[in-house]
């Protein structure tokens, strides 16, 4: 079999003449052409002035865009649309125009589909160590017959990176995104790769981002990154920050499942820049893994992390409520640089903690999650607190439902009326988003309100009712329905790039070795 390819590029700066070029040619070197739907995914979970690396750029993205439409044939391609989920509680077409992508779009004659609105189209699940039978995804990408995955180089708290397998996380609209987004998520991304495989990968590693997703800091890489296999793709991309791929789950998962190969010698390293050189660039680079106790160090924040229900081989939540505060915290620093100064000492607990609980009488304690438990005393007073956690056999992703920004702000908001220092609080969900413990925090500290702010609130409501509006008329049009025809892994359409049936995976291999 034809070995995957990735190709390195150098490109200094955001020129859109100079990343068509280089997208140009590596569309040549993979002899890739667009055809019939085709579908660009950037990365676009957050965008504007408090989130100005977080997203992928409009300018790469209309680089990609007009190579891809020079590389296609005359009437070889039926619709160009650009597709994405934002991050959750924030309407797709606000971050869409925070992103700068309407007017690029509008030059370029692209169609934005915004993944909140769209018809979502139930899509089965096969595989052995599926999560769930069925999940549910936006009609685009249901439909594509060309896709084309553009996320940004970055750093993730949950997942430790996020190149082009974690950015599917944006092809699930809100309701269905945060069933599994908890310590299952690594596992949950692995089962988003059966929907539909990338043809090609285009990724922003212009300025990358270090540390974080939402607020990353900012890295000059000066690398575009080309491929034509997601994990081949992904596996270069940890090999040049200097990260075993094989350590990151939901590469290893894809990996095992036959998505594509990790080791070096099985993938062709094309383009005008060494790995080597790549590395050299990348010197330094930070990953965002890391445990919420940790991360408070210093602040008024202390944390407290049990594991999550899971048994032993979950001892952290990684996917869920610590690292959504871990962002949560980033995104109020930035909006109210006296955030560390104002906020009171406070102290938050994860999962099933067993240990102590060092408050002062006037310290408020905050129990996020579902599944967070504990039994003694706080303030001289005896606290038990149980589990409100739903095993994921109970969530049925027919029925799943999902709070908008408004109806977080006034759940949290009433939650913490009349709340007095010293008291305990407890926030239920599973998980608890960034926005509820962005809002948690804002009551706990007298913060400045980032969903308060005056220059995007007229924007940002206008946009709330234009996506109700729409994602209403799309459901009277259209049922959501199951897709016709064979999903069985190497049943699919060509362009899905599934692995092929009756080839082994990695795993299967594995055990059929051992067995011998």
């Amino acid at each position: 079999m034809k070995k995957p390819t990735v190709i390195l590029e150098a490109c200094p700066e955001y020129d859109v003449a100079k990343i068509r070029e280089i997208v140009r040619r590596g569309l040549e070197t993979l002899d890739l052409r667009p055809h019939g739907k085709t579908l660009i995914k950037p990365n676009c979970v957050a965008a504007g002035k408090h989130f100005p690396h977080a997203y992928t750029r409009p300018e790469f993205l209309e680089g990609v865009l007009q190579a891809l439409q020079e590389r296609a044939e005359p009437g070889a391609v039926e619709s160009w649309t650009l597709g994405e989920r934002c991050g959750i509680t924030v309407p797709t077409r606000f971050s869409y125009s925070q992103a700068g992508y309407l007017p690029m779009l509008e030059r370029v004659g692209v169609r934005p589909s915004y993944f909140d609105e769209e018809t979502q189209v139930e899509i089965p699940m096969y595989h052995q160590s599926r999560l769930r039978d069925s999940m549910f995804f936006p009609e685009p990408i249901a439909t594509a017959d060309f896709f084309v995955n553009c996320p940004k180089f970055k750093a993730h708290p949950w997942t430790t990176v996020t190149f082009s397998l974690k950015n599917y996380i944006g092809i699930q609209d809100d309701r269905h995104r945060l069933i599994d987004h908890d310590h299952k998520l690594d596992e949950k991304v692995a089962d988003l790769q059966y929907a539909i495989q990338p043809q090609f990968i285009c990724i922003d590693a212009i300025t990358a981002g270090e540390g974080r997703m939402l607020t990353p800091i900012p890295f000059d890489l000066g690398l575009v990154i080309m491929g034509d296999n997601q994990v081949a793709f992904d596996a270069v991309c940890c090999h040049i920050i200097g990260l075993d791929p094989l350590s990151v789950p939901h590469i290893r998962m894809s990996h095992e499942r036959g998505f594509g190969p990790v080791r070096l010698e099985d993938i062709d390293i094309v383009g005008s820049i060494s790995l080597e050189e790549a590395k050299a660039r990348a010197e330094g680079f930070r990953v965002g893994l890391i445990r919420v106790e940790d991360y408070f160090q210093g602040t008024n924040i202390k944390a407290y992390a049990g594991p999550p229900p899971g048994g032993k081989d979950d001892d952290y939540c990684w996917g869920g409520c610590p690292g959504s505060i871990e962002e949560a915290i980033e995104i109020l620093r930035m909006f109210d640089q006296q955030t560390d100064e104002k906020m009171p000492r406070i102290h938050v607990v994860f999962g099933a903690y067993e240990g102590e609980i060092d408050a002062k009488p006037d310290e408020t304690v905050v129990f996020i999650g579902d599944c967070a438990t504990w039994t003694g005393k706080l303030h001289g007073e005896g606290v038990e607190i149980e589990s409100l956690y739903q095993d994921r056999s109970t969530l049925d992703p027919h029925t799943a439902t999902a709070d908008d920004v408004f109806m977080k702000i006034a759940s949290v908001t009433w939650r913490f009326v009349g709340h007095k220092p010293g008291e305990v609080v407890r926030l239920a969900g599973c998980p608890v988003s960034v926005a509820e413990n962005v809002l948690a925090l804002v009551n706990l500290g007298k913060l400045n309100n980032p969903y308060f702010d005056f220059e995007q609130s007229i924007p940002f409501t206008s946009s709330y009712f234009s996506w109700k509006t729409h994602a209403a008329l799309n459901r009277l049009k259209g049922k959501v329905y199951q897709r016709s025809g064979p999903t069985k892994r190497g049943e699919s359409r060509p362009s899905q790039n599934l692995p092929p049936a009756g080839h082994p995976t990695p795993l299967e291999q594995e055990d059929a070795d051992a067995a011998k």
